[in-house]
């Protein structure tokens, strides 16, 4: 057998072998679900160390940018009118909020976590001066007196509308942004302190929310099951609310929003528990994004999360008391929030009925700008980029007794919002996009296999021709026999040469005579 027989049977061998592994090993996913395992594993105890390093300190800069509506005629609102809004800021701070008090409970399977928030302002991200920039705005506290004393005689509330009046108390209130937002001394307020000591005198949007935490919460840890990673056992102790009119509603669904369980995928919808909504939410896939040089599926909430329950009856339990419900786009968490008929949306009513965007003037609801949305690598459940975006708003109408109400239309009236976003930095975008790297290579490494022995068949069909064609050309140039009989000795004169028989082409020439 010649060097070149060998090598084709050679080559036809490894690539036999090539393609009946490969094959094997894409048809069976072997290291598909190796690499799955692996993830699943990565979030059980024995991995809970590095695996929650970045849940207990987050990278990314988280950014608070606050927007307020600032009301121009005032007047004319109370007349009867529309009021005209002004959207002023960004007024924006860094918000910082690592993990403390970590304590894994229940042999690992589950965690307590307290998650304090810190603000700095970040003045080169900010539209102006929060301690000096002015706004006019809907005077809270004397809203929630009104709202309060609703109920009582009315006797009473003319008697505290007249005191309320001498005091000077308007409807609308001028402020810094600064008070607006972390707290002032409330006139109005200090005077129910003096009736009711359990009363603070101070107001603000966020007063007491520097530094302190949404509430004591336990994790699942995904030991027993990696679905279940980051999904919120308890809060505050409860495992569900009680102040919605369902027990659907009151349930406490999902994560906090800072991490999800690996291998997610498009047709599932995610749940975040949102402490300041007092209720959970879903999100449910939008579009294949990129993040830098990362690829990720964004989820956000779809129009179905605060629709009017005439249209999507699973709302029904956020109407309380039962029954009594707001429109599309709107939820009143006045529930679980003492006080002002507060009520929560989209910025700008975006996903809202019409109707109260229409109710005012200066509001221009759009996607681009106005959108909640997750931006999640599926491999790992990782958030690489973040906007969430809600509006605090009140409900004005007339009260009686308050006859500086007696010609305003009952309006939801919008006070705020504010854009929380982050956004994965390069040093976790780099080290993902590593990691997915490897990730793709060891789950494509079958693919590999059956493309080397694609490459070494076509390799042995080259050779396999080019051995044919060598073969070919030789026997064309062989010798050709032209009698099979045997020589027989010849009579020929003895004095004449003797021909070369029985072959073509190999008679003697005569000597040319020079």
């Amino acid at each position: 057998m010649t060097r070149r027989s060998c090598a084709i049977y050679a080559t036809g061998i490894v690539c036999a072998h090539l393609l009946i592994v490969g094959i094997a090993l894409v048809v069976a996913q072997v290291f598909q679900t190796m690499i799955h395992s692996r993830l699943k594993k990565e979030i059980t105890l024995t991995e809970k160390s590095k695996m929650f390093e970045s849940w207990k300190n987050p990278p990314p800069p988280v950014y608070m940018e606050y927007y307020f509506f600032n009301v121009t005629n005032p007047e004319v609102f109370l007349a009867g009118g529309k009021a005209s809004l002004k959207q002023i800021g960004p007024y924006t701070y860094r918000e910082f909020r690592p993990r403390e008090n970590i304590t894994f409970l229940e042999n690992g399977t589950k965690l307590f976590a307290l998650n304090p928030k810190t603000f700095v302002f970040v003045p080169d991200k900010s539209a102006g001066n929060p301690e000096v920039d002015l706004i006019r705005t809907v005077n809270i506290p004397f809203v929630a007196i009104m709202n309060e004393l609703n109920s009582y005689s009315f006797f009473l509330r003319t008697m505290v509308s007249m005191y309320l009046n001498s005091m000077g108390v308007e409807v609308f209130m001028t402020r810094t942004v600064h008070e607006v937002l972390w707290g002032f001394k409330d006139p109005v307020l200090t005077k129910v302190k003096s009736l009711k000591p359990e009363v603070d005198d101070y107001f603000g949007l966020m007063w007491k929310k520097n530094g302190t935490h949404e509430g004591e919460f336990v994790f699942h840890t995904g030991e027993q099951n990696y679905m279940d990673y980051g999904k919120i056992d308890t809060w505050n102790g409860l495992r569900e609310m009680s102040w919605w009119s369902s027990n659907s509603s009151n349930m406490i669904n999902g994560t906090d929003g800072a991490v999800f369980h690996p291998l997610i995928n498009r047709n599932e919808l995610l749940y975040i528990f949102a402490a300041d909504l007092c209720r959970s939410i879903h999100l449910a896939y939008v579009k294949d994004v990129e993040v830098k040089g990362i690829q990720a599926y964004r989820f956000a909430p779809p129009n179905d999360v605060l629709m009017n329950p005439k249209e999507n009856p699973a709302n029904a339990g956020f109407c309380v008391p039962a029954g009594d419900c707001l429109g599309t786009g709107v939820l009143k968490v006045s529930v679980c929030r003492e006080g002002a008929p507060i009520v929560v949306s989209f910025p700008h009513f975006y996903q809202a009925d019409p109707k109260y965007i229409n109710a005012v003037e200066g509001l221009n609801p759009n996607k681009e700008e106005h959108e909640t949305y997750l931006d999640l690598q599926p491999t790992s459940g990782v958030p690489i980029r973040a906007c969430k975006r809600a509006q605090l708003n009140i409900i004005l109408k007339r009260v009686t007794g308050f006859p500086k109400t007696k010609l305003i239309h009952e309006t939801i009236f919008p006070i705020m919002f504010v854009n929380e976003t982050a956004t994965i930095d390069d040093d976790s975008a780099s080290q993902m996009r590593t990691l997915l790297l490897i990730v793709t290579l060891v789950s494509n490494f079958p693919l590999l296999i059956v493309g080397m022995g694609i490459i070494l068949l076509l390799v042995l069909v080259v050779l396999f021709c080019r051995n044919r064609q060598k073969k070919t050309v030789k026997d064309d140039t062989a010798y050709t026999q032209v009698s099979d009989k045997p020589d027989e000795p010849s009579e020929m004169p003895t004095n004449q040469p003797m021909k070369n028989g029985s072959y073509i082409a190999m008679s003697p020439v005569e000597a040319q005579k020079c």
